[in-house]
């Protein structure tokens, strides 16, 4: 089965929509959502309409940093994230308020682990940002494979004998077969707002028989998505960086 892996789809109608019609062109049968639906972005409520109308009929979905700010007042961001949570905050009605909060910080599915951020403090949201980031996740967990989202640029990690971690960035388009003599950590680029200088969307797809792993890149109408943050009235550079993918 053909599963798509999403995260951090930052309330990007454009990205999302691009992203969805791809990765039904590609026969997808699931999708796994792993967090931050909201915040930055122009079209919360129906990036959130989305995310809801998907688990309805299967798919699955973990909480996200922003998700949690919604409903969390204590929750520390940025100056800019933060305004785009205030504004998100009105644009929400109550059940999508509800979804939100209803949502799990980490999902656990036979030897696979969805998470938002990193699997040693889930409710924490620890970036994984190099090799010993990873290797706390990696080690937090008895999943041989992990998926998570959070920092925006597309990696790949493993825990190997005699315990040394390896770390690779993924090649658009490739198969990566995830060998089952290791335990693998995949971050996922972000679909609502890159930060690898490679402004297009980026999910990715699993083939769960044969274990193999596809980082995927999705052009869209980047200058719409941006136009829109602008005419929110949402931090300026919020619309700058979906343009130039930082």
């Amino acid at each position: 089965m053909l599963i798509a892996l999403l995260a951090d789809l930052h309330a990007n109608r454009e990205a999302l929509s691009a992203s969805l019609a791809d990765a039904r062109r590609r026969g997808v049968c699931r999708y796994i959502f792993l967090g931050d639906y909201v915040g930055y972005g122009a079209d919360p409520s129906w990036v959130v309409d989305q995310v809801m109308s998907y688990v309805e009929r299967g798919a699955v979905a973990v909480r996200g940093n922003h998700d949690h700010a919604v409903f969390s007042f204590s929750e520390q961001m940025n100056p800019s994230a933060q305004a785009a949570i205030e504004w998100t905050r009105n644009q929400l009605d109550g059940s999508q308020r509800q979804f939100l909060h209803s949502l799990p910080f980490a999902i656990e599915e036979k030897h696979r682990l969805f998470v938002h951020a990193s699997a040693n403090d889930p409710a924490n949201w620890p970036y994984v940002l190099g090799t010993h980031d990873a290797e706390a996740s990696l080690n937090a967990t008895g999943c041989r494979q992990t998926f998570c989202g959070h920092v925006h640029i597309p990696a790949l990690y493993y825990l190997g004998a005699p315990g040394k971690i390896g770390y690779f960035v993924p090649v658009q388009g490739v198969g990566m077969p995830l060998s089952s003599r290791r335990k693998w950590l995949a971050v996922l680029g972000s679909i609502g707002q890159p930060r690898d200088h490679n402004p297009a969307a980026c999910y990715a797809l699993l083939d769960d028989e044969r274990d193999l792993l596809t980082y995927i890149r999705i052009p869209y109408d980047t200058e719409t998505a941006a136009r829109k943050v602008r005419e929110a009235g949402l931090p300026a550079g919020l619309s700058t960086r979906l343009q130039l993918g930082y």
